[in-house]
């Protein structure tokens, strides 16, 4: 308690009642809590009569480890997400609403698949709807506690809203019948059993006696109903929170429920956390000028006891590779001055910025992360990598071989792959092995189409498989990658997306890279085991020593000594759309507020005068942020200020970055230079006419000299390695 501030400890001490605590970005709200909990006990008041909830997984383990600290063990008290409180409930009660006690969860691909089925049996066209928009609609009608008759009767009549319906009501007839619930039904169903059953409800009223929800402005509406029902008795329930960091609106989180707190409990204490401990002056006076705009929040005002700080730094580049370049070599200076890689993180709006900033990091050497939603390991280009580099070590795995046989597209669909998975399993094989037999029964019930694709695709793992004592770990991706056609199916696509895939690929390549260097004896055996391990392990590691890049949305909670915010122009951020909607306007400027919050010494804000986007290249104006916020704590370029003799916004960045008067030079792409050279890697043997008495390099076993040469091997005697027999098919060899 000593540790707490005045304010802190008021809350701490207020345990009955009410209480809103409005905890501003880097104010110690955790510590609060915890100590709140903490005092609740040595109080007197049991353990099992608490409740404290919050949003993942890891707050609530950091919330419990740190309660742990203070008091020992916990005992019956539950410190847990929303969902995980609903589930321990149900999983009691669940047979009142006509569930088993057994109920299964559907994760995204269990619904997309159910889904994808519904849609194909009525006959609705995955072209006109796309079954994550159908998924997204389902769950928004979740939030609202609408079945699908509700939605029925509340839509305007239209065909949209018909398939809607149909899909949204044969859905959850599915879920019934399999005994299954998805995400958002473990908080409807909750809600709805504490609706319907008094007894139940009065049971856990009685129970929980002391309710606190973190981020209470991240709430929808059935948390919002779940926690105020388990309250209404007692009326002990303290919300934490801050409505300047509400920025879930587009996934269902109200700001009302934090703003109207006093309406719902008009005897509520309300006490403002205001003293930050992350951030300093400068920076909080900087976010504060941009947040006083909002007119939906409550009055409050970051101060700090630590020093003003630099001011922040703003820079407008010519274009935004040169955006990138600048911020590149900016951290490279401040890592040079003594600096870790793991103080910077580069926090931009959109995940389709985030490219041009790995490409900088990769000239200048400098290590990084990008984390996402989707974890590395996680997205479909690697997953697919992944399983073709399993058959090569297990060709009895029918599972990765399913996910890759029409990947790229061969023409092979779910019945043709049904038909030969039967055939396999008469023959007493797997589905790898029976294609590749060579009395060619299997293959032969393909369709003409799919025969040759196939067939090399399958002669491509079995050389593979054959030669892996033979070949680098990267000479069997590349071989996989180009010979079974994947990479150029990517490139002939020409979208964003696939040149995102093919980069997430020359990044795999240099995982690959790296396990080479490392390992003793590298073998793609080995390989495989520690990428099982790995794939496992979280994307974010404070300790890890690496610039962090990641968007806005996925910032939140994080805090680093240097942040970068690139991209600070009108129609990127804020979003185009937020200037026809003035409160997805005050969501983008909760936005940016905790963007610039993450910030602890150092805030660098950066513009482009020209950006691609989508293929498009356009001028762009500075930000409205920007404009608001306060001049006299900016340093660098000024704000839509005219260049000497041009009639265009923004201003020259002149000398004070010490790189703006060098010439515009195209800058050195690492990933298509990696990509091309994937394909020359993948040149082997038979691509090269060898005969006796040729010197040659090989990958692994350096240079030799071919002492014969038939049309399926080349044996070569290596000045290191001794003579090798090699797959003229496959042999990563260089004339010399």
């Amino acid at each position: 308690m000593a540790k707490l501030n005045p304010k802190q400890q008021e809350a701490v001490n207020q345990m009955e009642g009410p209480l809103l605590i409005l905890a501003g970005a880097g104010s110690g709200k955790t510590s609060t809590m915890t100590h709140r909990i903490a005092h609740m006990v040595d109080s007197g008041i049991p353990p099992y009569n608490i409740l404290a909830v919050t949003f993942t997984n890891k707050a609530a383990n950091e919330m419990r480890e740190r309660v742990e600290q203070l008091i020992g063990n916990t005992g019956g008290m539950w410190i847990m997400t929303f969902h995980a409180m609903c589930l321990r409930i149900l999983h009691k009660y669940c047979d009142r609403i006509g569930y088993g006690s057994q109920f299964s969860i559907y994760d995204t691909t269990d619904q997309k698949t159910v889904v994808k089925n519904i849609m194909k049996e009525r006959g609705i066209s995955d072209k006109e709807y796309k079954p994550q928009y159908l998924l997204s609609a389902i769950s928004n009608c979740k939030e609202k506690a609408q079945s699908p008759e509700d939605f029925q009767q509340a839509s305007i009549e239209s065909v949209r809203n018909r398939v809607i319906h149909i899909v949204y009501e044969e859905y959850e007839k599915r879920l019934r019948e399999n005994n299954a619930m998805d995400f958002d039904d473990l908080l409807l169903n909750c809600w709805r059993l504490l609706s319907s059953e008094p007894d139940v409800l009065e049971e856990y009223q009685d129970r929980f006696q002391y309710i606190m929800v973190d981020e209470y402005q991240d709430t929808n509406h059935i948390q919002y109903e779940l926690v105020t029902m388990l309250a209404k008795k007692s009326r002990n329930i303290c919300v934490v929170g801050d409505d300047d960091q509400c920025i879930y609106q587009w996934r269902g989180a109200d700001i009302r429920n934090i703003l109207d707190f006093e309406k719902d409990f008009p005897e509520a204490k309300v006490i403002k956390l205001e003293q930050n401990y992350r951030s300093v002056g400068n920076i909080l006076a900087a976010a504060h000028s941009v947040i006083q705009n909002n007119t939906e929040r409550k009055a409050k005002k970051l101060w700090t006891d630590r020093e003003p700080g630099e001011k922040i730094h703003y820079y407008r580049l010519d274009n935004d590779k040169e955006e990138a370049s600048y911020v590149a070599r900016q951290i490279a200076a401040l890592q040079r001055k003594g600096r870790d890689w793991n103080d910077f993180a580069i926090l931009y709006r959109t995940n389709a910025q985030s490219r041009l900033f790995e490409e900088a990091m990769s000239r200048e050497g400098i290590p990084y992360r990008v984390l996402s939603g989707m974890r590395y390991y996680d997205r479909k280009e690697i997953k697919d990598a992944m399983a073709y580099m399993r058959l090569v070590v297990n060709p009895e795995d029918d599972l990765s071989l399913q996910r890759i046989i029409n990947e790229p597209k061969r023409g092979v669909g779910a019945k043709t792959w049904e038909k030969i998975r039967t055939f396999a399993g008469v023959r007493g094989q797997s589905v790898l092995a029976a294609l590749a037999d060579e009395d060619g029964e299997v293959l032969g019930t393909l369709p003409g189409r799919a025969y040759d694709k196939v067939k090399a695709m399958v002669e491509c793992i079995s050389l593979c498989r054959q030669e892996k004592e033979n070949l680098n770990v990267t000479d069997i991706f590349d071989q996989l990658m180009t010979k079974t056609g994947y990479m150029a199916a990517l490139e002939t696509e020409q979208t964003t997306e696939a040149e995102s895939r093919l980069d997430n690929l020359m990044e795999f390549k240099s995982v690959i890279a790296d396990y080479e260097e490392s390992a003793e004896e590298p073998t793609i055996d080995e390989f495989m085991e520690q990428l099982a391990l790995t794939a496992e392990v979280d994307n974010y590691h404070e300790e890890d020593a690496s610039v962090t890049m990641m968007t806005m949305h996925s910032a939140k909670g994080l805090e680093f000594p240097v942040v970068f915010m690139p991209g600070m122009e009108d129609g990127l951020f804020p979003g185009s759309r937020a200037f026809d909607d003035e409160e997805k306007m005050e969501e983008e400027r909760r936005l940016c507020y905790v963007g610039m919050t993450r910030a602890k010494e150092l805030l660098y804000l950066t513009s482009a005068e020209v950006r691609t986007r989508y293929g498009r290249t356009d001028y762009t104006r500075e930000s409205q942020f920007m404009r608001e916020l306060d001049p006299k704590l900016l340093e660098g370029d000024a704000v839509f200020k005219r260049r000497h003799g041009d009639s265009s916004l923004g201003v020259s960045t002149g000398s004070r970055d010490g790189y703006s008067k060098q010439p515009a030079v195209k800058p050195y792409d690492a990933l298509k230079y990696a990509r091309m050279e994937t394909r020359q890697h993948a040149q082997t043997a038979s691509s090269v006419e060898l005969k006796a008495g040729d010197k040659v390099k090989h990958s692994k076993f350096g240079e030799g000299l071919v002492i014969d040469a038939s049309d399926k091997i080349v044996t070569v005697a290596f000045d290191s390695a001794g003579i090798k027999k090699l797959a003229r098919g496959i042999a990563p060899l260089k004339k010399l």
